[in-house]
């Protein structure tokens, strides 16, 4: 496909995947409150979201603003976020950001993409939800849901993994102001549908639309 063949097709599967899920929730239950999202975020790191929504309940019950947070002790925080896995280094980051924003930057989270890669533990994929759930920007979160999908869609190589070179692609497919909401459709879709191991193929509502579906023709 040419690019302007696959904006076209992009374009018809935004469109699809709006009507599939009308509502573009982000499925980690974070309350509204940035900071949350910022450590939520962080958690996800091979983790489910469901497990990390579990344990920020207790999380931020125990913890319920940024700067408490933020002074609460190195080893309570990793004993309450253990379940999610890497909590050593999950437990310094999110610490340490927390401390920045309520020091550096006003209890603010940043709004810039290199302000958020300034903290610790976030990449450019947490920083492109924290701009688009938080400041309604531009971004495309390349988690594995998105990079495993827009490949079998056609977009690039299904074989390209690499989060930033998908991000770059993207970018250019799907309108900036569909970018946010389109990152939270693909996860989901990809729990109900297009799973990793065994894809629904024969049932799937973007069949004519996919490129991995036409391959098996």
């Amino acid at each position: 496909m040419t690019k302007a063949q696959k904006k076209a097709r992009m374009t018809e599967i935004v469109r699809e995947l709006e009507a599939i899920y009308p509502e573009a929730v982000c499925a980690l239950e974070y309350g509204g409150e940035p900071w949350r999202l910022l450590v939520m975020a962080r958690l996800s790191a091979q983790c489910t979201d469901a497990r990390v929504n579990i344990v920020c309940r207790e999380l931020f019950s125990v913890y319920p603003t940024l700067s408490e947070l933020a002074d609460a002790p190195l080893a309570s925080i990793e004993e309450i976020i253990r379940p999610c896995g890497l909590f050593h280094t999950k437990a310094q980051s999110i610490k340490e950001a927390c401390t920045i924003v309520r020091d550096r930057f006003g209890g603010r989270v940043p709004d810039t993409m290199d302000e958020l890669l300034s903290l610790p533990g976030v990449g450019r994929k947490i920083a492109n939800l924290l701009l688009g759930d938080i400041y309604g920007k531009p971004g495309i979160v390349a988690d594995t849901h998105c990079i495993r999908i827009c490949g079998r869609f056609g977009m690039y190589d299904p074989s390209l993994k690499d989060p930033h070179k998908v991000e770059k692609i993207l970018s250019e497919l799907v309108a900036p102001e569909k970018q946010s909401d389109f990152c939270h459709r693909i996860v989901q879709f990809g729990r109900d549908v297009c799973s990793a191991r065994a894809p629904s193929c024969d049932t799937c509502p973007l069949a004519l639309l996919c490129e991995k579906r036409f391959a098996k023709k």
